[in-house]
């Protein structure tokens, strides 16, 4: 199951996710050099925005890492790493305001959102047995028999990289609308604008990217994993 076109597809994917998060980490450098003409912190915009959203009960709070921002539906809050929680510039507004749309589209009950919620218990457990059949296969092909069936633990792999795929396309569309919803505030509340505003564009764009990468990923996998089953079946 690790063949020359397997290793190839994790070469070409893990290339790209280099790129992409290498321009990512050089778009945020860059853009965090930009002040913000209100001077606001990212734990401020992203404050305002839930306001002017009438968006309450949710707290904003700092995390450790970079780049480790994210919303928490569970709890209801928006996580902020450090650098965009204190940070005035472009960059860090971009990305809180983003992850506020994340908070938004909860709060309206935006469906694809539910539905990656939902999608998250299947993929955990999906991991776990991929991880199985991996380990077993690590330790020799010779276990793998004594397990389950080589058919069978295909069928199981093409399962887990199916909801690999959904979950990654899913996320696609969540995440390019909480960028919408993010720019858009961002501009009528003229937090941003000109020069200042086509940077934070920039910036959430390139983080679109890294979702990108991820779903066509997964999508090359399920495919190969697809043709072997078929091609077996011949």
């Amino acid at each position: 199951m690790f063949s020359s076109p397997l290793i190839i597809i994790f070469i070409v994917f893990a290339l790209a996710s280099w790129i992409v998060s290498s321009q990512l980490k050089s778009r945020f450098k860059k853009y965090s050099r930009t002040p913000l003409q209100g001077g606001l912190s990212g734990k401020e915009v992203a404050e305002k925005m839930l306001y002017d959203n009438g968006i309450s009960g949710v707290k904003v709070l700092s995390v450790g890492g970079q780049l480790s921002d994210h919303y928490n539906p569970a709890n209801r809050t928006v996580n902020l790493s450090a650098e965009v929680y204190g940070g005035r510039n472009v960059a860090a507004a971009a990305v809180a305001a983003h992850e506020c749309g994340h908070a938004i589209q909860h709060a309206r009950a935006y469906a694809p959102l539910k539905l990656r919620s939902a999608l998250v218990p299947l993929q955990n457990v999906s991991a776990k047995l991929l991880n199985g059949i991996f380990i077993a296969m690590f330790f020799g092909a010779f276990m793998l028999p004594s397990i389950i069936s080589f058919d069978v633990a295909l069928l199981v792999i093409i399962a887990c990289y199916g909801v690999f795929t959904a979950f990654a396309l899913i996320t696609l569309p969540v995440e390019i609308n909480a960028t919408q919803r993010a720019l858009a505030w961002l501009n009528t509340s003229g937090i941003t604008g000109g020069r200042s505003h086509v940077e934070a564009k920039d910036a959430l764009k390139w983080a679109a990217y890294t979702y990108v990468v991820a779903a066509l990923s997964a999508l090359a996998t399920l495919v190969y994993y697809l043709m072997i089953f078929f091609a077996r079946r011949d």
